[in-house]
């Protein structure tokens, strides 16, 4: 009995024990349970304060995925599953910085880097203590820099580079005692650098360039024993540099370039160990000190821009790893240092704007690197040495505005490299060597300012990169070679103040990029060239002082040249104050005012008959009558060189007389037809029917407007023909047809079918808008389309669009906003205010670009059995269902439906009700391409880029950072503007457009 209680009693004890350890096992697991909510409900409330967060944090879904180490950029301790990682960079995402953040107290690393966030840091931030990694850089930060960050313990890493912080430095932030890296540069930064933060020894990276900082360089920044980048280019510092910055031993990136720094370069700066040293764009005064010859670590030395003296220390030969030397923009005399010769690594050699004397060394030819070579505006004499020759390297060489002499040496035909060669303002003589036209990659080739006589060298012909050719103000004489013609990429050539004879080439004609022809002040004989007219580029011609003859052309552009073009040429027949033939006539050949009316009166009769008998003979005989204003057999006028060696009889003969097989198209007054050429090149001919008046003013509108402009996404015009068939435009074929055959060709059959991925459309709304932005802002005047639409964008082999149909374009001059025209286009692209009003602008291009798009994004046509597709999408942004109406080829292809939504909210900008508050074509085109995906790198063909020098040290430690922080100037603009695009783009979207 006993042994039976006791057993029961031992059983009931077990079990309170084991209940007793339930709880305790609960009571430990619940905080555990507690946090991971906690942090989970901190997460969620980050993303509620981002946007543009579809398709990019899908799987930050509380709901249906609680695993939160598992969501994107987040990642977890294995051991107590906290947030120990955030990492969102480059996404893209825009709104603000939750103060959530502060509640993932376990954080070690954010990375935020590379987003359009916008608002202040939060305060809160500095709750995650256990911070050692924090990156917030190329943002849209604004606001002052958080105190709280001095909470951060353990931060090693504080990147808050390009975004728009203002106020000062936080002198807290030197309370940060681990603090390796601190960049805050490219901000709006202002009041004087902290001078606690110059007591940092672990500090090893400060980056505060390109912001507004004031105050002085304080002695106490060599006290940064363990800093090796300090950078405070670009801001407002003033005063000295401190005697004691040779202390700064640690130092292997100095530049306090582009400050208001003044005195003289201390003498100890040689002791430092630096590999760059930049000290530009101050205004330092004095010599150069003899010491920074003994500089041995020096692989770029900076020193231009400034107000130095003195001669050019022959000590700095010994800096044998030096691969850039910039001494220009100072008041640097006397000669120039042989022993620069032995400076065997360099590559940049710049001591331009200087009053240096004496001849170049002969000793700069063993610099075997060197990339560029610029000596001018000194006062150097003597000629070039003859082993220049021996810099193969050399990709730039630049004497202007000295006092050589001599000649050019034959063995610059050994330079393959060089691109610039600029001789010009000196005293060079004798004849210009045919060896020039060996030099292959010459762009720019300026000879002008010297004494060379002789003719001129038909070799330099052969330059078919050359942009650039300025041989004026020489002794030239001879003709004008018509190897010129050659020269395709020349856009600026000028022969003026010479003696050349002879006529002007007709081959010059084919000079399709030439932009400025100047010819003034020379012998030039005969008349001037029709073929010039086939330069519709040229915008700025000068013949005047010649001896020439004959009529100036009177079409396309010679007629917006000035008069100034042609004065002193005697002979010569136009509108210009002078000329014996044209309107401004000697008064003894003036008639008498009564004579002059009864001529006006006798001739406004006279044509008032012709035009009575004119329109009663059309309406008879309407093709008939036209027929007999074309006299003599129809001519074929030649634009493009491959169809030079072309007759009209011979496109007859291709097409057998324009039959119907070769049709590949219709308008609404002109049929495209096929022509495969001899070369075998197919040409697209629109023939435009010739009995209806106002098709000859679209042929005439279409050949003024088309034949005027160059641009890549522009159909481009090869000839022109009237004939009885017609009048005859020839244009590039289009492999692949029109915007509107790709995603509309179901309509004439399901064969017909042609899907088009959504990159493909994304490249051809690029090209479109690319050629229609350079219509309105490039042109002058400005060129308004009028009628885009899909069927307007013609589509290459490689889906490169190209606009077409320039039929009733319109030109608006600079001076003028808007024109008043009758109201012309297709019905669904036509701008509801143009047709309201009459008032034509560029915005009315933009509405029709924006239904363009509407049918790139749906396949859908603008207009359907009386639906309309722009009233359609506007009542489904209203429903917030846009998405639903987007082609399923779209959505099958697009890797990221932010893109298409980003589309169509662009498309529903473009097509706003009032103009001003639509987008510039300008602005379409940068939104759109910023969609596109990145396009591989390519390797850069032509001479090899020198190496940096200093590479080598920026490589240490943090890469990627200091990779983005050389990034080019020019890049980080483009960067900044298209920011700011952006952020006007939200603004306007969220204001009652979706």
């Amino acid at each position: 009995m006993e042994v039976g209680w006791f057993m029961e009693e031992r059983k009931k004890r077990r079990m309170e024990l084991y209940g007793f350890l339930g709880i305790l096992v609960f009571a430990l697991l619940c905080p555990v349970a507690t946090s991971l909510d906690d942090e989970g409900k901190a997460l969620m409330s980050i993303k509620a304060s981002f946007s543009n967060v579809a398709n990019v944090l899908l799987d930050w879904d509380d709901l249906h995925n609680s695993d939160f180490c598992s969501w994107r950029g987040v990642f977890c301790d294995n051991a107590t599953f906290s947030v120990i990682s955030l990492n969102l960079s480059n996404l893209n995402l825009g709104g603000e910085i939750s103060p959530a953040v502060g509640d993932l107290r376990n954080l070690q690393s954010v990375d935020l880097e590379g987003n359009k966030l916008t608002g202040q840091i939060p305060d809160e931030i500095g709750n995650c203590v256990s911070v050692v990694y924090l990156d917030l850089s190329d943002n849209l930060l604004y606001g002052d820099i958080p105190f709280s960050l001095s909470k951060l313990k353990q931060l090693e890493f504080l990147n808050l580079k390009n975004n728009q912080l203002t106020g000062p430095i936080p002198s807290t932030l030197t309370q940060i005692p681990n603090l390796k890296t601190l960049d805050l540069a490219r901000n709006q930064l202002t009041g004087e650098i902290p001078r606690l933060i110059y007591w940092n020894e672990i500090l090893q990276y400060l980056g505060l360039r390109g912001n507004m900082l004031t105050g002085t360089l304080s002695p106490d920044m060599c006290q940064l024993t363990g800093l090796w980048y300090f950078d405070v280019r670009g801001n407002n510092l003033t005063g000295t540099i401190p005697d004691s910055i040779g202390n700064c031993t640690s130092f292997e990136i100095l530049d306090i370039s582009y400050n208001q720094i003044t005195g003289e370069i201390p003498y100890n700066i040689g002791f430092l160990q630096v590999a760059t040293l930049s000290l530009q764009g101050n205004r330092l005064t004095g010599k150069i000190p003899d010491v920074i010859g003994l500089m041995q670590a020096l692989a770029v030395l900076d020193l231009s821009e400034n107000e130095l003296v003195g001669p050019i220390p022959p000590i700095l030969g010994n800096l044998s790893y030096t691969g850039k030397l910039y001494l220009h923009g100072n008041k640097l005399n006397g000669t120039i240092p042989p022993e620069l010769g032995n400076m065997s690594k360099l590559s940049y050699l710049q001591l331009n704007d200087n009053q240096l004397v004496g001849t170049i060394p002969a000793e700069l030819g063993k610099l075997e690197q060197l990339f560029e070579l610029n000596l001018a505006n000194n006062y150097l004499e003597g000629p070039i040495p003859h082993n220049i020759s021996s810099c193969t390297a050399l990709n730039q060489f630049n004497v202007h505005g000295n006092h050589l002499t001599g000649s050019i040496p034959s063995g610059f035909r050994n330079l393959e490299s060089l691109t610039y060669l600029n001789l010009s303002g000196n005293n060079f003589k004798g004849r210009i060597p045919v060896e020039l036209g060996h030099i292959i990659n010459l762009d720019t080739l300026d000879l002008s300012g010297n004494k060379f006589y002789g003719p001129v060298p038909a070799t330099i012909g052969d330059l078919e990169h050359l942009l650039t050719l300025n041989l004026s103000k020489n002794q030239l004489n001879g003709r004008l070679p018509s190897e010129f013609g050659n020269l395709r990429s020349i856009q600026i050539m000028d022969l003026s103040f010479n003696c050349l004879s002879d006529t002007i080439p007709a081959e010059l004609g084919q000079l399709q990029n030439i932009v400025s022809l100047i010819l003034n002040n020379n012998k030039l004989q005969g008349e001037i060239p029709d073929q010039l007219t086939n330069c519709f580029s040229l915008t700025n011609l000068n013949v005047s002082y010649n001896n020439l003859s004959g009529i100036i052309p009177p079409i396309r552009n010679f007629t917006t040249f000035s008069p100034d073009s042609y004065i002193g040429n005697p002979l010569l027949c136009g509108n210009w104050l002078g000329s014996i033939c044209g309107p401004s006539v000697s008064k003894s050949r003036v008639f008498s005012r009564a004579a002059v009316v009864c001529l006006t009166l006798g001739f406004v009769t006279l044509l008032a008959m012709v035009i009575l008998a004119i329109y009663k003979s059309i309406q008879q005989k309407q093709v008939k009558g036209h027929l007999e204003t074309v006299q003599g057999p129809p001519k074929l006028v030649i634009l493009h060189m491959d169809m030079a060696i072309h007759t009209f009889d011979d496109i007859m003969r291709f097409t057998e007389n324009l039959s119907d097989k070769y049709i590949i198209g219709y308008g609404a007054s002109s049929t495209v037809y096929k022509c495969v050429l001899k070369n075998s090149r197919p040409i697209a001919i629109k023939r435009l029917y010739n009995q209806y008046p106002h098709n000859l003013r679209e042929f005439e509108t279409e050949l003024e407007t088309i034949g005027s402009i160059r641009h890549r996404n522009i159909v481009s015009l090869h000839g022109y023909s009237l004939s009885p068939f017609g009048n005859l435009l020839f244009y590039d074929y289009m492999e692949n047809g029109s915007l509107w055959d790709l995603l509309h060709a179901h309509a004439i059959g399901p064969s017909k079918k042609v899907k088009v991925d959504w990159e493909t459309r994304l490249k051809i709304a690029v090209g479109a808008a690319q050629g229609l932005a350079y219509l309105h802002h490039d042109c002058n005047p400005r060129i308004i389309h009028r009628d885009i639409k899909s069927s307007n964008i013609l589509v290459d082999e490689n889906f490169e669009a190209h606009l077409s149909d320039f039929g009733i374009a319109k030109c608006i001059s600079s001076g003028r906003t808007h024109a008043s025209t009758f109201v012309l286009g297709t019905i669904g692209y036509i701008d509801p205010e143009y047709a309201h009003t009459s008032r034509l602008t560029e915005k009315s291009d933009v509405y029709s670009f924006g239904i363009v798009l509407l049918e790139i994004l749906t396949g859908k046509k603008a207009v359907d059995n009386e639906s309309n597709l722009h009233q359609l999408i506007l009542s489904k942004a209203d429903d917030n269902t846009v998405m639903e109406a987007v082609d399923p080829e779209v959505s099958v292809t697009c890797v990221d439906l932010a893109h298409v939504r980003k589309t169509f909210q662009l498309a529903l900008l473009c097509t706003k009700r009032h103009p001003s508050e639509r987008p510039t074509m300008h602005e379409v085109a940068r939104v759109l391409l910023s969609l596109l995906p990145a396009p591989p790198t390519k390797p850069r063909s032509g001479p090899p880029k020198p190496i940096d020098y200093a590479q080598f040290v920026i490589d240490k430690g943090q890469q990627q950072s200091q990779l983005q922080q050389q990034q080019p100037e020019f890049l980080q603009h483009t960067n900044s503007s298209d920011a700011q695009w952006h952020v006007r783009f939200r603004e306007v979207i969220s204001k009652n457009t979706l």
